[in-house]
């Protein structure tokens, strides 16, 4: 299949204007194939003389192709593109008929069916290029077309669109046309759905789910349309340009790769949003941020689009700035920047310092296939980051205006980095065209170190800066408390420019500098010597929860870079861990300490200790927790503590019992973490798993049941979860992602050592067969990434060194390895 280079839609835009789609789909054929007819409406360009072109198409059959009323021929098609040679200026018309694949992967039109209650499920995902596995387009994002859509199902479906949905009869369901959209946009979700609708404003709105999930849905209904109308009603006292679109449904489907997806009209959610089992408040935060995220892109990427991929982040950084402001604004998740700064921000710190960096808005992305490996933690957070800079260097008055201006400029149509930019400062007398050089352009991850000078009757303080960006931040002076030796006082925040233009008297030495307090930039932060051991005694008194993730973010780079040892970073959080209020920062800390400190920065024979240590700290937390007052922080500390678990009593006994002494019990959640566990540790086998997936026969336990056999520490099992993920297709993209993460385990490292030099040439192999979703799925879940020697180093760089991983597969081994080199090297091994 040919992947569409920029040069190539550069082309294509400048022939034709794309007026129009008619879209017929079919979807009562059977399991494997749907049927597609599409009827374009676009005109060749005058002035261009006779025109050669193409459509995009991957079918499973292409049955028929007209020009104008002329029949062409179908054998034409040339991998995924039909030629369209000799077109003269005017008006044209192309119907394609043909029969397309339901997917297994999350792409194109994927088909579900409920092991619940056996019904079926089918809804598009077709970004980026996935539309042409759905219906013949002009595949690219500036050739927006007005698409009117009818749909055959079952008779007892409900179909799903971008417009309001009409049941016309017959099991026929036609959608009111949509404006002028991008094709990777439209939107189709079918199956026996059970929804909850409202109105709002006059907007009909709906929330949508699995039937076998409609007792949780309706538990979280009141919620979730809360949350949407607030977003919504706070959007419009940010924007002047109104809603764009006729209604607004929001469908909760099953094995979604991406958390959602903005479709204009019908957003799609990955359904474990819909929770079964208890969750915390951090991640109800969550769903919600995700619910204004995609709200946020009604505007930001659906009326007005990226012209080309490499303006995405006009996509994504816009939509998650925009989603925490708001949710911060309008929700009761008032602290939602704290869980930005532990999840998300270590995110984009992550992978911007990486052999893949690439610019927030990177200025040659060829084609498709790289556009593709460009939604990573920089589009999103570092976008979002810098987003949040440019607001305090600005002011959100004029940022407003600038951002409600090119809504007005473009609004449905495209737009690029330059357009948006030139809107901004007709609002600003700023220079933000540096600014954007400055932080859009570039690559890396500035570091800020504080100096302080002078005597203690005359304290001055510079900031020093490694790299180039400006940046604007608050600098946080804090003095032991004199009434409590374990707590600090903020004697004063400074606002600083930087780089500095001289050093800030800041009077008497105080116990702790914080730089970027508030979290306003994207930077490292460091501490000097006296600010580190302030830290190290007292970082739990530090007021504000969004000050002590400035501080975790930072000792966790720390120890990634091998400047702080994995034991000093143990043991301050043992220490000041059980005293944290903020769940975001407990489980933020808690998820590195566990999957990256116990399992791949400390050696095995360090494990143990780690393991230990860590345990403790959740024991210290449940009995904190045994008043009942604190639910969050329990959950949180009994999930950690089955996964340290190195010995199955404590948590057989939970199983067993059904509950964890004095709460929670044990629901379908944590009883599969436990048996998950316990599998791991060889204390249960197949009858427990089977008997365990009896009880809970939803999908997902089938993926639970997948990730204990696959974390069985026995060679047969073994290899029998390696050929269902690497010698058959069978697998969906959510069961090939449960096995994985069963398989490799820190534990089981002499029983998987024989399966390391395996994975690659068979991750090439199923990347190359089938297709991006799942290549990213071999490169991320089914990585060995316990395997920290340098043997498995040794051997994926060979593999890079090869032409067989496709894109998707390479970026994600070039990350992998970039991280087990790192680990190597807080280990004290060379990687060279």
């Amino acid at each position: 299949m040919s992947v569409l280079t920029r040069d190539e839609a550069q082309t294509r835009a400048q022939l034709l204007d794309v007026h129009h789609y008619t879209i017929d789909l079919d979807l009562t054929g059977g399991d494997e194939t749907f049927g597609s007819r599409t009827a374009i409406r676009f005109t060749v360009r005058s002035g261009t003389g006779s025109t050669d072109t193409f459509v995009e198409v991957k079918p499973a059959e292409l049955r028929s192709v007209t020009l104008d009323g002329r029949p062409l021929d179908p054998g034409a098609l040339d991998g995924n593109r039909l030629p369209l040679t000799g077109l003269a200026p005017g008006e044209h018309e192309l119907r394609v008929e043909a029969s397309m694949r339901y997917s297994r992967t999350g792409e194109g039109m994927h088909r579900f069916t409920d092991p619940s209650d056996g019904e079926t499920y089918v809804y598009t995902q077709l970004f980026l290029d996935d539309v042409q596995r759905v219906y013949a387009a002009f595949d690219q994002p500036d050739l927006k077309a007005v698409f009117a859509l009818t749909v055959t199902a079952p008779e007892e479906w409900t179909v799903l669109a971008n417009g309001v949905t009409e049941h016309t009869g017959g099991g026929v369901w036609t959608a009111a046309p949509t404006p002028p959209v991008s094709t990777y946009l439209v939107a189709v979700a079918a199956g026996p759905w059970h929804s909850v609708r409202a109105e709002h404003r006059g907007l009909p709105f709906g929330i949508h789910c699995r039937r076998s999930l409609a007792p949780h849905l309706e538990a979280d209904a009141d919620e979730l349309f809360e949350i949407t109308r607030a977003c919504f009603d706070r959007y419009h006292e940010k924007f002047t340009e109104p809603y764009p679109f006729d209604s607004y449904d929001q469908a909760f489907v099953p094995e979604f790769n991406a958390g959602a997806m903005e479709n204009p009209g019908l957003v799609t959610f990955r359904d474990e949003f819909v929770f079964r089992s208890a969750v915390t408040d951090t991640e109800r935060q969550t769903r919600a941020m995700v619910i204004a995220h995609e709200m946020a892109h009604m505007w930001f990427g659906d009326l007005v689009t990226l012209k080309w991929w490499d303006d995405i982040w006009l996509n994504e950084s816009f939509a998650e700035y925009m989603g925490y402001q708001t949710i911060g604004e309008a929700t009761r998740f008032t602290d939602i920047w704290t869980d930005f700064g532990v999840a998300r921000k270590a995110w984009g710190y992550n992978a911007d310092q990486r052999p893949s960096t690439h610019p927030v808005a990177p200025e040659n992305v060829e084609d498709t296939a790289s556009a593709l490996l460009n939604f990573d933690g920089i589009s999103y957070a570092k976008g979002a980051s810098a987003l949040r800079q440019l607001v305090a260097w600005l002011g959100e008055k004029d940022f407003l205006a600038g951002i409600n201006l090119h809504f007005e400029r473009h609004r449905f149509g495209n737009a690029t980095l330059a357009d948006f930019i030139d809107s901004l400062a007709a609002a600003t007398e700023r220079d933000v065209h540096t600014w954007a050089d400055a932080w859009l352009r570039t690559t890396g991850v500035d570091t800020l170190t504080p100096r302080v000078t002078g005597d203690n009757g005359g304290r001055l303080l510079t900031v020093e800066r490694t790299g180039s960006r400006p940046h604007r931040i608050a600098v946080g002076l804090y003095d032991q408390d004199l009434t409590d030796e374990g707590r600090l006082s903020l004697r004063e925040r400074l606002d600083i420019d930087v780089p500095q233009s001289e050093p800030r008297p800041i009077g008497k030495r105080p116990a702790l500098i914080v730089l970027n307090d508030g979290d306003l930039t994207y930077a490292k932060v460091r501490f000097d010597a006296e600010s580190f051991r302030t830290l190290a005694a007292t970082l739990s008194g530090l007021p504000g929860p969004l000050t002590r993730a400035v501080v975790w973010n930072a000792l966790q780079d720390a120890v990634r870079d091998g400047e702080l040892p994995v034991t000093e970073y143990l043991e301050t959080a043992r220490a000041h861990l059980p005293h944290e209020t903020d769940l975001a920062l407990v489980d933020g800390v808690l998820t590195f300490a566990t999957t990256q400190v116990a399992r791949r920065y400390v050696t095995p024979e360090q494990r143990p200790a780690a393991l230990a240590v860590l345990a403790e700290l959740c024991r210290d937390l449940i009995r904190r927790t045994e008043d009942g007052d604190h639910p969050g922080l329990r959950l949180i500390a009994v999930r950690h503590r089955i996964s340290t678990a190195t010995q199955p009593d404590t948590i057989a006994g939970w199983l067993a019992e059904g509950t964890v002494p004095g709460g929670p019990e044990l629901d379908p959640e944590l009883r599969w973490r436990v048996l998950t566990r316990l599998s791991v540790l060889g204390a249960v086998g197949e009858v427990e798993i089977a008997a365990e997936l009896a009880h809970d026969p939803s999908a997902t336990g089938r993926e639970g049941a997948a990730r204990c056999r696959a974390a069985l520490p026995d060679a047969g099992a073994k290899d029998r979860a390696w050929a269902a993920m690497f010698d058959s297709d069978e697998l969906s993209n959510y069961l090939f992602t449960a096995t994985a993460q069963g398989f490799w385990q820190p534990e089981q490292a002499e029983l998987t050592a024989e399966y390391v030099a395996r994975y690659y040439p068979d991750a090439v192999a199923l990347a190359a067969r089938r297709g991006p979703a799942m290549a990213e799925a071999a490169g991320h879940g089914a990585f060995p990434v316990y395997a920290v020697d340098p043997e498995t180093l040794r051997l994926g760089r060979e593999c890079l060194d090869t032409d067989g991983p496709t894109p998707a597969l390479r970026r994600k081994l070039v990350d992998q390895l970039d991280d087990l080199a790192r680990a190597l090297r807080v280990r004290g091994i060379g990687t060279d």
